[in-house]
């Protein structure tokens, strides 16, 4: 159907007609943007379909909280062959500037804009004159300028976005909608689940201390430890996370792999020898990572908004909080400092710089050492779930997939280059998967209770 004005209406209170029992003036709509963005959202995108020719200077910033709802309602839109026609609005002018992402999106082949990608991650120069620039780059590089209005509600933005979008969540479909599909892969095989904790059980938040994730997303968690042996596989501290979990059953891998521990208690699918097992393959740099860190947390002081984490076996310097203008500041206080500390490596998250041991050890060797822990290091009966939503987790994907062994689910409302098979949108999707598996796993133990 087509959205036109009618004669009789204002122009301020011309209305979105998806059906003829749903009309929400656009007016209603601006108002109320704090409580609801999804309507917000929708009168948006119809506003910005290809039909529609806005001025960009008749748009301020929008949240970015809106842009995940523009792909799923230009699909949507375009499978009812809804327009549009021109229309002059103007945006509040009190609605926020989106944060910046963290990872670009891919433009062109995905191959050639992950190869450049990786080189200039991985080659980051920490000497001579190129070291702060270098840093520089590489920070830019994994958190992008933000994308402001003018440049993404055009016609000729979101229709490329959206087809790419639509062809990667086809080589990546969401673990929701594939649950049966993976149920089947996993049958007869021992399932062992593997969770990072930033941005896959917890949003990702301003401040990393109050990182907090719900008691709908503990239940679900400990749901599915109840059955299959389940690890946190994250770059906080052991001690850190486990206070945000506060779940003995399970098993945690901090420091993104570096500092390993057993359940102190749990069901039956627990070997007791595992409960008290200990990994920490980087003791040694122990001292040289306390001194490092209260360098940093001296020389980043200066700089507002920065924040430093100490993790035990590496230091996160966060900047999530920071204006870009200060960026290269902070670039030449980690650098400056890293110098000094040849056997250090510098690697990035999401809006965060982490200083680690150069030992070649990540959550992908994290992953390996549990299974065997486990007993499965040859086994072919089992199938690993790890879902994380960072960088850092990528080295767990590529270890699955190298091995052939279960499935990565990659947690992200955007295109990313991964190795993971699925795909999740966010924390409460990871709840609402974690929660399927309980169900299908309490429906196995029924029908097999019913056949004996």
């Amino acid at each position: 159907m087509e959205l036109r004005k009618s004669a009789e209406e204002s122009e301020s209170d011309f209305s979105l007609r998806c059906s003829t029992s749903y009309k929400i003036p656009l007016t209603t709509l601006y108002s109320s943007h704090h409580q609801t963005n999804s309507f917000l959202s929708s009168a948006l995108f119809l506003l910005v379909r290809e039909e529609t020719e806005l001025q960009a200077t008749q748009l301020t910033s929008i949240p970015s909280s809106l842009l995940s709802g523009l792909r799923p309602l230009h699909r949507l839109c375009s499978k009812h062959k809804l327009t549009m026609m021109k229309h002059n609005v103007v945006l509040p002018k009190d609605i926020p500037a989106p944060p910046y992402y963290s990872y670009q999106i891919p433009r062109g082949k995905s191959a050639t804009y992950a190869a450049a990608y990786k080189k200039l991650l991985n080659h980051v120069d920490l000497s001579g004159v190129n070291r702060i620039n270098s840093l520089l780059d590489c920070m830019k590089a994994s958190s992008p300028t933000q994308i402001r209005a003018n440049s993404i509600l055009t016609s000729s933005f979101l229709a490329p976005l959206d087809d790419e979008f639509d062809e990667w969540m086809e080589e990546h479909p969401s673990a929701l909608s594939k649950f049966e599909e993976i149920m089947e892969m996993s049958k007869g095989k021992k399932i062992v689940m593997f969770l990072d904790y930033d941005g896959t059980l917890s949003p990702i938040v301003e401040d990393p201390d109050r990182a907090y994730m719900s008691e709908a997303m503990r239940d679900a968690v400990s749901g599915v430890a109840k059955y299959f042996p389940t690890a946190i596989v994250t770059g906080r501290c052991t001690e850190k996370v486990f206070s945000f979990v506060g779940l003995k059953e399970l098993y945690y891998a901090g420091s993104h792999g570096m500092d390993i521990v057993g359940p102190t208690k749990g069901p039956k699918h627990i070997k007791s020898e595992t409960k008290d097992i200990l990994c920490q393959p980087a003791s040694e740099f122990l001292p040289m990572i306390e001194e490092i860190s209260k360098t940093l947390e001296e020389k980043i002081k200066i700089i507002p908004g920065a924040k430093l984490e100490n993790n035990k076996f590496c230091v996160s310097v966060h900047y999530r909080c920071v204006e870009e203008k200060n960026w290269s500041a902070l670039a030449e206080q980690v650098g400056s400092v890293l110098t000094e500390y040849p056997k250090l490596k510098l690697t990035q998250g999401r809006k965060v710089l982490e200083i680690r041991p150069t030992i070649k050890w990540d959550k992908g060797k994290a992953l390996e050492f549990l299974l065997e822990t486990l007993g499965y290091a040859n086994s072919s009966d089992i199938f690993p779930i790890y879902i994380g939503d960072d960088r850092t987790d990528e080295d767990a994907f590529k270890v699955l997939c190298e091995r052939g062994l279960g499935i990565g689910i990659l947690v992200s409302k955007i295109p990313k280059e991964t190795d993971a098979n699925y795909s999740l949108n966010g924390p409460i999707e990871v709840k609402n998967f974690l929660q399927n598996l309980v169900q299908w796993k309490n429906l196995s133990v029924d029908e097999q209770e019913l056949n004996n």
